[in-house]
């Protein structure tokens, strides 16, 4: 923990009770990034960035407020706690709000592998983008580029109480991708790859991307409108984890708490195939999402959310689980600008026996998703309708690029028809493989 961040929170806190607060947390958040984008051959930009944010929320009787700024001489901050406090003074009472009890707080901070010392020198990242396009527009009937992007970004999130949390951790993260282009009879089409991770040396080589971004373009030359009918539908790993989103936001429990969430009554319950399992990882090493406290100073833990199809529980934080009468799980997270919300963190699907080729190979015919556009999904009722792009399936084979199409159903029946591949991306923090769902209605444009 940096001396000047201590001495930050230091006065924030002091500042606080000083103008009337009864208790009190704030957070700091800052960091530095920069970013390289070229475009056919030629630099476009170079962008850095150097910031710290803090945010100071008050409790004042059963009231609260939070409040941000970028300043961080004393005088602000004084004169930020001073309104703070005012603005408690006039909200409503939230019997729900309040600061963890001192006993659920963090004691132990685990050291997760977050964070890589590695700074690429902006030629080093301006080297990696021009890379990474060149293997893209080397692949034959690639005519154009969107361009290829590189960066790199390092971040500190301290958070501290009134009743005695103060802790912090840093986090790197490093970028990779480019767009291609191509055209078929006058018709453009594009796609693109990318990679991300927590470590320099965990990013996939500009090569690979830059190949796989103009070979996904190319398929999608001579795409037709899909077929219209009830057919089994393929969610590529590109795709896949909107729908393993869909779960953990009707599980969340704040929706829970408003019954807001078409899964409000299914705690212990069968909510999808036998074939499910879904657990949140927020302490995974070099993972994407994890953290070594939540963002209301408790300990981070793995839950098992859904065992082979059973609903075990919401993500909670200190409000909804008061509000639930329930145990809070650690599950928190806020920036400098909001309160505290539940959330996912590694949010993992376990994976299945058979891999996306063996899905399709099974399939007499049917949609293979590689791309949504659009959403229209009621996660009160279930409904769901996404437009979607990607291949038709014939006799176990991909076979045509089609597009136009729309996706529909309900998510109570989707869930219960899932069948997962086993192709899992650890890089990411929804790791998802690709989905078979059957019984799906599509539609042609």
């Amino acid at each position: 923990m940096s001396i000047d961040l201590e001495n930050i929170m230091t006065m924030l806190l002091d500042n606080a009770k000083k103008h009337g607060a009864d208790a009190a947390d704030a957070i700091v958040a800052g960091g530095v990034s920069e970013e390289v984008s070229v475009r056919l051959g030629k630099l476009e930009s170079i962008e850095r960035s150097e910031d710290r944010n803090i945010g100071l929320r008050v409790f004042v009787d059963g009231r609260n407020a939070i409040i941000s700024t970028a300043s961080v001489d004393p005088e602000s901050i004084d004169e930020l706690a001073a309104r703070a406090v005012a603005m408690a003074k006039l909200a409503p009472q939230d019997p729900y709000a309040g600061l963890a009890d001192k006993s659920l707080l963090a004691d132990a901070i685990p050291d997760l592998d977050l964070m890589d010392r590695t700074i690429p020198s902006s030629d080093t990242l301006k080297d990696l983008a021009f890379a990474v396009e060149d293997a893209a527009q080397s692949e034959k009937g690639i005519t154009n580029s969107e361009g290829g992007n590189a960066s790199y970004g390092t971040s500190n999130v301290m958070l501290a109480t009134t009743n005695g949390f103060a802790e912090s951790y840093e986090r790197s993260g490093y970028g990779l991708s480019t767009v291609a282009l191509a055209e078929h009879d006058g018709k453009m089409e594009r796609d693109y790859d990318y990679s991300s991770a927590v470590h320099f040396q965990d990013l996939k080589s500009p090569h690979e991307i830059g190949k796989s971004a103009a070979q996904r373009t190319l398929s999608r030359l001579g795409a037709v409108k899909v077929k219209t009918g009830s057919f089994p539908v393929i969610y590529d790993q590109r795709v896949s984890a909107s729908i393993s989103g869909h779960i953990a936001s009707a599980i969340n429990g704040a929706a829970i708490a408003r019954g807001t969430s078409f899964l409000k009554d299914q705690l212990g319950a069968q909510i999808t195939s036998a074939a499910i399992t879904l657990t949140d990882d927020p302490l995974r090493p070099r993972g994407a999402g994890s953290s070594s406290f939540d963002g209301e100073g408790l300990a981070r833990r793995q839950r098992v959310m859904v065992e082979n199809g059973v609903l075990n529980g919401w993500f909670l934080d200190l409000a909804s689980a008061r509000q639930l009468n329930l145990a809070p799980m650690g599950n928190a997270s806020r920036g400098t600008s909001s309160a505290p919300s539940p959330s996912t963190s590694n949010w993992m699907m376990t994976a299945g026996q058979m891999s996306r080729d063996e899905l399709i190979a099974s399939i007499d015919e049917g949609f293979l998703v590689t791309e949504l556009i659009g959403s229209s999904v009621n996660l009160i009722t279930g409904d769901y309708s996404r437009g979607a792009s990607g291949f038709w399936i014939e006799k176990g084979q991909i076979t045509t690029p089609v597009t136009e199409g729309t996706i529909a159903g309900n998510l109570k029946d989707m869930l219960m028809t899932i069948t997962p591949a086993n192709d899992l991306n650890f890089t990411r923090s929804n790791v998802t493989p690709s989905l078979r769902i059957d019984g799906m209605t599509v539609a042609g444009g």
